[in-house]
């Protein structure tokens, strides 16, 4: 075997692999437990119809939901991560099918929960709360359940739009297939006359590409195949935004923007705000460009030119146990008890470290309550790699805690503050490398590094936000959307995001056509709000605010037990008002002065 051939699992070291054996000891007691929940999801549909009875039964049933939901989670999770360990494995695989069967089999089973609670409706249901001190476990749950009543229809109006909302799916279907399966770039020439192939998940990697004659071809490959095929996908972009109104409308909001941020009882001003401090700021933006250009030395600067690093070649090669030492120290600011359960994870059993032959890519966090977390990973030993362990394990730590501290119910956390805890992490940890680099090569690197992230993350995502609110205001208010229409709204945001120091290439107009997100509307927003929040997090957990890091362990430790504003509140941070991004936009501001001085 060669020393950079992938190695088969059986060969790996064991030391760096996730102690899978804390979920289940044995595939056969893994087979005891889908067999018991075979049976007990037939229990759980037994209660069907009978709420009506009173209190003691609905306790009954969630009790017995519970139990069953605990230990579902624990099945799931350990087919799931078995298959991710060697997706070549044919047993591993039966064992994630048979878990997805029964995951389908006991969502079935529990699907009459909500109507008849609805049906029984809240008068009846605060009877029952002032009569028994069990129920006060579920207030909250209840809270969430009638919050929305009024938006809620009639059994056969319902019935409707259910059959709707199944055909509406069809047209991120529709884009899916084109987009993954159907569409083709052609493909680039290397200066040597090679023939480099174009796809999606290369297509960054071309950007990044050190000559200008890959990246203009990349660009143009890409752009040239969506241009093809603009007026079909302005027509599916149409139609998923003319669904989404319907429902909005169906469902008495004055807004698809309200409809969408309901769901998690966030007000439309989080939207607004964020849009509204990125455009204060975008002036930060325009110096950034100006950076970029004077960085690369050219005379134009392209839209293909926006991924080529700013910093001089540099590596840093960092084997994992000094990766874990390198975050270990960038998370100190967090206090000795984070510390403790920190190193107990990356120590203990909770990663599994190093690619092997058929392992899943990537990295993730994930786990199942009542055990540790688990990280996949894929290691190198490189930077970026350090930063994914800080990240993934600021996940596992939000999971850690709030699995400590709060029942089954609650321990799960909402979207909109998922990426909280792991860019805090991230954030806490530059600050520490910053600090400590003396290397003027490495604190380029560093310093691009977090750059890229503001411009990616806070200004792409907001200006992808705006797009959104743009054409679902249009399609609401009966305005034609077409692929001109479309490509003149997205040239102009450009423009006013990138200013007059860029190049705006004609066709960076349809990147709209390529962007998965849009078809999952008001999404893409939560990526740059709980950036922002992270990194205002950071800055007041670095400046020494006490108050703040209490409060950031409240947070970690809330699951959904509150909303996800009222949670950020708990750590100083109101993500209804602009301060959240102005204070995290200053820091990029800190950072342009950083890297201006350097070059």
């Amino acid at each position: 075997m060669t020393e950079n051939q992938v190695k088969k699992r059986k060969d790996c070291d064991p030391a760096y692999q996730w102690h899978i054996k804390d979920l289940y000891a044995s595939d056969e007691l893994w087979e005891q437990d889908y067999e018991i929940l075979l049976k007990e999801a037939q229990e759980l549909a037994s209660y069907e119809g009978r709420f009506k009875e009173g209190p003691e039964i609905f306790l009954s049933y969630m009790k017995k939901k519970e139990e069953v939901m605990k230990k579902f989670e624990a099945v799931y999770v350990y087919a799931n991560q078995r298959y991710h360990e060697d997706t070549g494995n044919s047993f591993y695989q039966g064992l994630s099918g048979k878990a997805q069967a029964l995951s389908v089999k006991i969502n079935s089973a529990v699907v009459f929960e909500e109507p008849e609670l609805v049906a029984i409706g809240k008068e009846t249901i605060d009877k029952w709360m002032e009569e028994s001190e069990e129920m006060e476990l579920y207030r909250r749950y209840f809270y969430e359940l009638f919050r929305q009543q009024e938006h809620v229809l009639s059994k056969e109006e319902e019935g409707i739009l259910a059959d709707v909302q199944d055909m509406s799916a069809d047209v991120s279907n529709i884009f899916s297939m084109f987009n993954n399966a159907d569409v083709r770039f052609p493909s680039v020439k290397g200066r040597d006359g090679e023939e480099i192939p174009v796809s999606h998940g290369r297509y960054t990697l071309l950007l990044e590409n050190g000559d200008v004659e890959i990246r203009k071809q990349a660009f143009s490959s890409m752009y040239s195949q969506y241009g093809q095929y603009k007026n079909t996908l302005a027509a599916l972009y149409n139609a998923n935004l003319k669904n989404y109104a319907f429902f909005a409308r169906r469902r008495h909001y004055d807004s698809a923007l309200e409809m969408a941020l309901d769901g998690g009882e966030i007000p439309t001003s989080v939207y607004t705000n964020l849009i509204d401090m990125v455009h204060e700021n975008m002036d930060l933006m325009h110096r950034y460009v100006r950076l970029r250009k004077k960085a690369l030395g050219v005379d134009e600067l392209h839209m293909y030119d926006l991924y080529v690093p700013l910093a001089e070649d540099f590596e840093m090669k960092i084997p994992f146990e000094e990766a874990k030492k390198i975050v270990k120290k960038g998370l100190e600011p967090l206090g000795e008890e984070y510390g403790k359960v920190l190193s107990e994870g990356m120590d203990g059993g909770w990663i599994d470290v190093y690619e092997n032959e058929g392992k899943r890519s990537g990295a993730y966090s994930w786990g199942a309550y009542g055990t540790h977390p688990f990280v996949l990973m894929n290691y190198q030993d490189n930077l970026n790699n350090v930063f994914t362990l800080a990240h993934e394990m600021g996940h596992s730590m939000h999971s850690y805690y709030s699995d400590k501290n709060q029942p089954y119910l609650y321990a799960g956390y909402e979207i909109f503050v998922a990426e909280v805890a792991s860019t805090c992490n991230e954030a806490l940890l530059m600050e520490y490398l910053l600090n400590h680099s003396e290397d003027r090569k490495e604190k380029m690197y560093l310093v691009n590094y977090f750059l890229e992230q503001f411009k990616g993350t806070l200004y792409r995502q907001t200006m992808f936000a705006e797009f959104e609110k743009i054409t679902h205001e249009m399609v609401w208010n009966k305005e034609p959307l077409t692929a001109e229409v479309l490509c003149d709204i997205y040239y102009k945001l450009n423009q006013e995001y990138f200013g007059e120091d860029m190049v705006i290439d004609r066709e960076i107009g349809l990147e709209w056509a390529r962007i998965p997100h849009f078809y999952t509307p008001f999404y893409v927003y939560q990526y740059a709000t709980g950036y922002a929040a992270a990194i205002a997090i950071s800055r007041k957990i670095l400046s020494g605010d006490e108050k703040a890091r209490e409060g950031y362990f409240r947070f970690l430790s809330g699951g959904s037990s509150m909303n996800p504003i009222d949670l950020l509140r708990l750590c100083g941070v109101d993500m209804t008002t602009g301060e959240p991004v102005r204070d995290a936009l200053k820091l990029f501001g800190e950072l342009l002065d950083e890297m201006e001085a350097m070059l």
